[in-house]
């Protein structure tokens, strides 16, 4: 059994550029002599159908006076290569380590590797070969290489040689009485990033004539705007669309490239569009990614924790989810009971009869915490809802963000603080704030503009999403 298809759920779009039989009334059939029972109030059979809350819950909004925003992320305290070949042998006293590891933030050809002489290391063979404790002698930055002698008698563990991958990382050092300090010192190592504000724009217009004309249909918007002149309504329903607008440009953007469409011309990103980072493309760039399906089973969490003790392991979580997300999270959370496959005794143990079953979850505890809440955006059908799934289809099924803050540096305030990870930061100065602004031209619904019989709501906003520690978040694609 399934839900049929048909009758299914409406598409049909809520506004129209011009007026139809749809938005005004049409039906004046003055030969009938009965006049219909009429209900004046307007149904709201979609409930609330805005969807922008997400960034209300999560983040902050606070100004900038820069068409750029950019911000520092420490990088690691400690050194550790993943690619490196030992040049000694099995047995071998002392040995030659070459860095290759090209792919660690700070190290490349010009900044040589971070290692000392007198500091002592781990030396593992990355397919399980044996590992050793040995001390540096000597370091070639110019060349990405360090020579080694190992604490052990029987010398290196592992065959070397150019085929032999290893992982090195520094443990603590050691030096003789009597000698020298340490040779050489280390800077910090930040990570770089930023983001540029984009402009959003909409604007509603009416004419002077039909601002005079009245209607038997009581209008009703979710901001609980009421009445019954129809350009009211419309006007609210293009002010409540732009506001989702914010928060999903906010969370869908993308950065234009320098030989993208919208830029064919020059294809300089100094003219024209330039995009923006948003959410869902800073946390699949450089957060943590969940393909393939939902987890569903402890031991998929468990992966998902085994990857946040390598972050920043941030101690409480929200996964906010769509609904078959969130029913699998239940249905997992459910079986931990030994009653769960035979009866409904989970929860807080106490579904008895007289009280309604409760067979959801809002959240649990495996090493850290997490909790879920359903998000609105992935399942409205007109927005990322009922996308077709599988591999390519860009469904994203949940977004996991830490809870809490981090300090950074304001140049607002010209001092650290404490900031979301997540927030927004809208382009504003003493003399402008362009965080939301709106205005009414024309010469109509008061405003005395010009000549252009009509009145023109427009609405303007120039934002964009910081989203910091962006390997602290996980996203879950299908």
């Amino acid at each position: 059994m399934a839900v049929d298809a048909t009758p299914g759920f409406d598409l049909q779009p809520s506004a129209q550029q011009v007026p139809t039989s749809t938005n005004y009334i049409t039906n004046f059939d003055f030969l009938n002599q009965y006049l219909p029972d009429t209900y004046e109030k307007e149904f709201e059979r979609y409930g609330n159908r805005t969807i922008s809350s997400f960034l209300r819950l999560v983040g902050a909004e606070m100004p900038s006076n820069s068409d750029l925003v950019k911000w520092a992320e420490q990088g690691r305290l400690h050194t550790k290569y993943v690619d490196c070949n030992s040049g000694g042998g099995a047995t071998d006293s002392t040995a030659t380590i070459t860095v290759n590891d090209t792919g660690v933030p700070g190290f490349t050809a010009t900044n040589g590797i971070a290692v000392r002489v007198g500091q002592t290391v781990m030396i593992t063979d990355n397919a399980g070969g044996g590992f050793n404790k040995a001390i540096i002698t000597d370091v070639d930055l110019g060349a990405n290489e360090f020579d080694v002698a190992y604490y052990e008698s029987a010398g290196q563990a592992f065959a070397g040689g150019p085929g032999t991958s290893c992982t090195v990382f520094i443990y603590g050092s050691e030096f003789k009485k009597g000698t020298e300090g340490m040779v050489g010192s280390l800077e910090a190592d930040d990570i770089f990033f930023e983001n540029s504000p984009i402009i959003l724009k909409d604007k509603y217009a009416v004419s002077g004539s039909d601002m005079a004309q009245i209607g038997w249909v009581e209008v009703t918007t979710e901001n609980g705007a009421t009445g019954y002149l129809w350009y009211l309504k419309s006007e609210h329903e293009t002010r409540l669309r732009f506001d989702d607008y914010l928060e999903t440009s906010m969370i869908e953007a993308v950065p234009a490239e320098a030989t993208d469409g919208v830029n064919p011309d020059s294809g300089a990103l100094t003219e024209g569009f330039k995009g923006s980072e948003g959410i869902f493309y800073s946390v699949q760039t450089r957060g943590n990614v969940w393909s393939g399906g939902n987890p569903v089973a402890l031991a998929d969490f468990d992966a998902v924790i085994s990857r946040l003790d390598k972050q920043g392991a941030i101690e409480e979580n929200v996964i906010f989810l769509d609904r078959d997300f969130g029913f699998d999270v239940d249905d997992m959370l459910a079986a931990q009971n030994s009653y769960g496959a035979g009866g409904t005794s989970y929860g807080l143990f106490d579904n008895d009869e007289e009280m309604a079953l409760n067979l959801g979850f809002t959240g649990f505890r495996r090493g850290y915490d997490f909790y879920k809440s359903d998000w609105k955006y992935l399942n409205d059908p007109t927005m990322r809802g009922g996308l077709p799934t599988g591999a390519g289809s860009g469904q994203v099924n949940g977004l996991m963000v830490p809870a809490g803050s981090t300090s950074v540096y304001d140049q607002i305030l010209g001092k650290n603080a404490k900031r979301p990870f997540l927030h927004v930061r809208y382009r504003a100065s003493e003399t402008e704030d362009r965080r939301y602004k709106t205005w009414i031209t024309g010469s109509a619904g008061g405003a005395m503009t010009s000549s252009l019989d009509a009145m023109e709501v427009h609405f303007l906003s120039e934002r964009c999403v910081c989203t910091m520690g962006a390997n602290n978040f996980f996203i879950f694609e299908d």
